[in-house]
């Protein structure tokens, strides 16, 4: 089983990589890809959130 730090980990990378792929999407206009991503974008932000991790230096999109 994983520990809380895993966790966290694992999350964290997932989140960073769904802004980057948000960015991507947004630079290329890509509209529903964009709202897809945003939809775990904020899935990913609760999910931290709870988890106590702050967001202030590692979310780059705010939204």
């Amino acid at each position: 089983m994983p520990s809380g730090a895993e966790i966290i980990k694992g999350t964290v990378e997932e989140f960073q990589k769904v802004q980057a792929h948000m960015k991507n999407a947004k630079e290329e206009n890509a509209v529903k890809t964009y709202e897809g991503l945003k939809k775990d974008y904020k899935s990913l932000k609760a999910i931290l959130t709870s988890l106590g991790v702050n967001l202030t230096d590692i979310d780059e999109i705010k939204e």
